[in-house]
């Protein structure tokens, strides 16, 4: 049983930086990859960075690149999500999913079959 439980959201300025943890209750973290998606206000849910089971590929939706950094400690079976330079258009509610079929990493949401419950991340201007 997969058990994704995000945390670690909050209000920051902008410029600030924030930190999402997430953690499987699960025993099988390691074999699946791990996904941030993120949905604000009236938009569609998009994706933010994804990683593999064993943390050696990641991607990143283009606007993220150089500011997010994902990773992961399969020992803790936890995912982070570390978030710098953050701007008032990142405010959104953060979700992070596991891919328990492929291998690589996937960009769209329908590939992940596990979700957490999100944590919401506010940035003021």
């Amino acid at each position: 049983q997969v058990r994704l439980v995000e945390s670690g959201g909050g209000l920051v300025q902008a410029g600030g930086s924030l930190r999402l943890s997430c953690v499987d209750s699960g025993r099988t973290f390691s074999g699946y990859a791990v996904g941030w998606f993120r949905q604000a206000p009236g938009k569609e849910r998009a994706f933010v960075a994804g990683i593999s089971r064993n943390g050696g590929t990641t991607k990143y939706a283009d606007s993220m690149k150089g500011r997010f950094t994902i990773s992961r400690d399969n020992a803790k079976n936890t995912a982070y999500l570390q978030m710098n330079s953050l701007k008032p258009e990142d405010t959104a509610v953060y979700f992070c999913a596991a891919d328990a079929r492929r291998s690589g990493v996937e960009d769209v949401g329908v590939a992940y079959d596990y979700w957490g419950q999100g944590t919401q991340v506010t940035v003021s201007s």
